[in-house]
């Protein structure tokens, strides 16, 4: 789960793709919404990389 971080600091300490402000819930959203993973990258967050999105839903799985 290095590419994920909660930090207190940032967004409440709401849990973040680690080195940006992308939050989990944000992410999980986009997914929610029917977004692929190439749509996020590409129309929302071009700094994260498919990686960073699939740590996101197992983050919350574990979570």
């Amino acid at each position: 789960m290095d590419r994920i971080s909660v930090n207190p600091q940032i967004h409440f300490g709401k849990p973040c793709i680690a080195g940006t402000r992308i939050t989990v819930q944000n992410v999980l959203e986009l997914l929610d919404a029917g977004l692929s993973f190439e749509e996020i990258i590409q129309d929302y967050y071009p700094d994260i990389k498919i990686d960073d999105v699939r740590a996101c839903i197992k983050y919350i799985s574990v979570s």
